[in-house]
């Protein structure tokens, strides 16, 4: 999609940018209060929003939870997105290299560690969960050569801002389309190179288990992993209630020696790194991002499966 500039591209990025300073003049915590009061409004202004939430819930839980639990689960996951967009203003200011400990409790990251010490590169994964960015600031925060690969804005001026307040705490952001030569380089030269890995990745995509149900998933990642023999973290960061506290660990590494037997190496690692981030959502899935349609593409059905269907 093409960047959006002109008046009124700049003119929205101007409200960004007032609505940034007016967040920040307050504390997080007062922030993240006025988060949940925004998406109480938000539920009853967009009330689609909320059933589009419910029927990821229903369709990923089906019969498991009921009717009032899936209703409450959805409201806290829209809750979740507008504190992370709060969050996405204040924590590049919260977490540096000294005051990290105040807000982050590790969980299993030793093994990552290793590698990264060895300068060995490695890639990270992690959905659209929790507070997602929050490892990524930390990770930058303590010396670490941090690359994230992100989808643009559509409005330039805003993605120029994001950029270049991302880049000044140490974290290098590039452009998802085309950075795939530049990533194998920054890989080899022991990085660690981030995706968010949880979206609908259309017709083309290898189709994987995910909460029981057939989703696409991006084949990028895997092919990355084979090419440059590099192992994948799944990692998350979540919040710890409805405060500015947060647990930062990892759930997963894949080695490459785990695919290098297997019949299907791209298949595997996909459904491994998809289990794992499933696993890490199952434990509290009011912070997944219910509202994206994880689902959306379907499997094609082979015509001889059609027929013996009708048969």
């Amino acid at each position: 999609m093409k960047s959006k500039t002109g008046f009124k591209a700049w003119l929205l990025y101007a409200l960004v940018r007032v609505a940034f300073c007016v967040v920040q003049m307050f504390p997080i915590e007062w922030n993240l209060r006025t988060a949940r009061l925004l998406a109480r409004f938000w539920i009853r202004v967009m009330p689609r929003h909320r059933e589009r939430a419910i029927a990821g819930l229903k369709h990923a839980y089906g019969d498991e939870l009921s009717d009032e639990k899936i209703r409450k689960l959805a409201e806290k996951s829209l809750a979740n997105v507008v504190m992370f967009a709060i969050e996405a203003v204040c924590v590049p200011r919260m977490i540096t290299t000294s005051t990290w400990p105040r807000y982050i409790q590790l969980h299993q990251v030793d093994e990552l560690m290793r590698t990264l010490l060895a300068n060995r590169g490695a890639i990270l994964i992690t959905g659209h969960y929790g507070s997602f960015e929050i490892m990524g600031h930390l990770l930058a925060a303590v010396g670490y050569p941090m690359v994230s690969v992100m989808r643009p804005v559509d409005n330039f001026y805003i993605n120029n801002f994001l950029v270049r307040s991302r880049q000044i705490r140490g974290m290098k952001l590039l452009n998802k389309k085309g950075a795939s030569a530049e990533v194998s380089t920054l890989l080899e030269e022991g990085s660690l190179v981030g995706f968010v890995a949880d979206q609908d990745a259309g017709r083309k995509g290898v189709f994987v288990d995910f909460f029981g149900q057939p989703a696409s998933t991006y084949k990028s990642i895997g092919l990355l992993a084979m090419s440059t023999n590099r192992p994948i973290a799944v990692g998350y960061g979540r919040r710890l209630g409805d405060h500015a506290q947060y647990e930062v660990g990892i759930a997963r590494i894949i080695l490459p020696e785990e695919w290098r037997d297997k019949p299907d190496p791209l298949r595997w690692i996909t459904q491994t790194y998809t289990s794992a981030l499933e696993t890490v959502i199952r434990e509290e899935p009011s912070q997944y991002w219910w509202l994206h349609r994880r689902w959306k593409s379907k499997p094609r059905v082979r015509k001889t499966e059609a027929s013996q269907d009708i048969a």
